[in-house]
């Protein structure tokens, strides 16, 4: 029987996952983390992107987080973002539409305020459409 560890997905609605885990993949401020059984405790600020587990059964569920802070203890794992959506939750047309959107701002934008905004709904609208296209390619196999 593999090990696992604990791993709590929080966000400001709730409660979003809550069970043992293989290993958990992230978006760390300086990079991508794995996270496994036996880890050492650290705290990091997590990136706007991807937040991935790999369960005993195999399966990857996937979630988008706006950014957050992740927490590793000797036993468990706790993700907490203002925001987290499911993969397969994700509106595509809208996070699109928000890309596009960040891009004509940054085109024309002359303010540093408007700049720093555009791009900061920039990375996430990224962020969600990186996290909906690894979902659709890990669910096709």
């Amino acid at each position: 029987m593999p090990l696992t560890i604990q791993c709590d997905i929080v966000s400001a609605e709730g409660d979003i996952f809550h069970g043992e885990v293989r290993m958990v993949i992230a978006s760390g401020e300086m990079g991508e983390l794995g996270i496994a059984p036996r880890h050492a405790p650290l705290i990091t600020r997590l990136r706007p992107g991807q937040v991935r587990m790999i369960l005993d059964s195999g399966e990857e569920p996937l979630f988008y987080v706006s950014g957050g802070i992740l927490e590793v203890q000797p036993k468990s794992v706790t993700v907490l973002a203002d925001t987290v959506i499911r993969a397969d939750d994700l509106d595509e047309a809208a996070a699109a539409e928000a890309k596009a959107h960040a891009e004509r701002i940054l085109a024309s934008a002359a303010d540093r305020q408007e700049i720093a905004r555009a791009q900061a709904e920039l990375i996430h609208a990224l962020a969600q459409l990186q996290a909906l296209q690894r979902w659709r390619s890990h669910h096709r196999r």
